[in-house]
């Protein structure tokens, strides 16, 4: 279903939105900072690209094998996590480069690490950003449909009982998926196509399937020709590249919005929504893990889903300094601030969310 005829009924400039927009704004301006990236921002994203080039130039070179070779396939499963998370993702946000002539360049990394930056925009930016937890909208809800049950609104069939067992090693498999499945389903499958509602300009298929020879040419082709190893040892290597980045990915982005206390929003016959937006996204998304720099550097600050949902065009890099001013204001006027102090917290009270989902049909 398309996300276009749904919308807030609330009033557009409340007095937070409009308090914490002044607050904001204010931090960058007295700080003469640009809410763009910074040069911290560019030295973890070259990080990641590091980490990704150097261990598979040590598998290609033939340098390592065996088991440290997958050890090697596994760092590179961590750097196309973090090069999602901390460079193609504020790309297409918009938020990376102050031109976006840089934006549109970087967020082609999507295409490098096998997914398509077209779709992503569609259904993460215009439809999972504008209508968060909003059952029919936000089409993440139901993105694992039929096998995980991750809204009440979805039907609930018999093995949805041990989702919450079952779900972690599916969600390994979510950039496998990306990568050979679902961006020819939204391309193709006119079950899909009607869930987008908005469909690609000949540019941007053959901009889908060049990034895809891109992706299958670095990490499987070049492989398969140049290495002096058995088929299913390489194919191996790419599995675990896969399963790490998968993991990593799918894990950090359900922990801010398929856990416990986070409603999912049903809109009346009319698409109407009845509040308004910024405070809708305070009661659908939670932060985790904050006090975590490590966790908040790797993930490109998406453990600060709260900053992120309501500033998604400023950086990830500052939302650590943003998430007091967000805090104090929303407290400020009566209006939840919700964060998980640990990631253990936060993993724990997804998978008893994936439990409940899986056995009742409460909300």
């Amino acid at each position: 279903m398309s996300s276009t005829r749904f919308h807030f009924t609330g009033r557009a400039k409340t007095p937070f939105a409009r308090e914490l927009r002044g607050a904001v704004e204010s931090y960058f301006a007295t700080r003469g900072i640009s809410p763009h990236a910074n040069a911290a921002m560019v030295a973890k994203s070259l990080a990641m690209l590091g980490l990704l080039a150097v261990p598979y130039a040590l598998v290609m070179s033939g340098a390592v094998s065996g088991l440290l070779a997958l050890l090697a396939c596994a760092l590179m499963g961590g750097a196309i996590a973090g090069i999602g998370f901390g460079i193609g993702h504020d790309a297409l946000h918009g938020a990376y480069a102050t031109r976006p002539l840089w934006n549109r360049v970087l967020s082609f990394s999507f295409e490098l690490i096998g997914a398509n930056r077209s779709f992503w925009q569609l259904t993460h930016n215009r439809a999972h950003h504008s209508f968060t937890n909003v059952d029919g909208a936000d089409l993440d809800l139901r993105v694992a449909d039929p096998l995980v049950r991750l809204s009440p609104h979805s039907p609930r069939l018999a093995h949805h009982r041990a989702q919450h067992l079952y779900a972690w090693p599916l969600y390994a498999l979510t950039t496998l998926n990306w990568v050979f499945v679902k961006d020819y389903q939204y391309l193709f499958a006119p079950r899909f196509r009607s869930q987008l509602g908005s469909q690609l300009g000949r540019t941007e298929i053959a901009l889908l399937f060049a990034g895809k020879a891109l992706h299958y040419g670095w990490s499987l082709v070049l492989p398969l020709a140049l290495l002096d190893l058995p088929l299913g040892q390489i194919l191996l290597g790419y599995l675990v590249m896969h399963l790490v980045a998968g993991t990593l990915l799918s894990v950090v982005f359900q922990l801010a919005h398929v856990i416990e206390d986070l409603p999912v929003v049903t809109p009346d016959e009319r698409g109407a929504i009845a509040e308004e937006w910024w405070a809708h996204q305070l009661r659908t998304t939670s932060n985790f893990a904050t006090r975590s720099r490590w966790l908040s550097w790797f993930t490109g600050g998406l453990n600060h889903q709260v900053e992120h949902h309501l500033f998604p065009r400023i950086c990830s890099v500052h939302y650590p300094a943003l998430a007091p001013i967000v805090a104090a204001t929303a407290r400020k006027h009566g209006l939840p601030y919700r964060e998980h102090p640990t990631l253990g917290g936060a993993i724990a009270s997804h998978y008893r969310r994936l439990k409940t989902l899986g056995t009742t049909n409460e909300s």
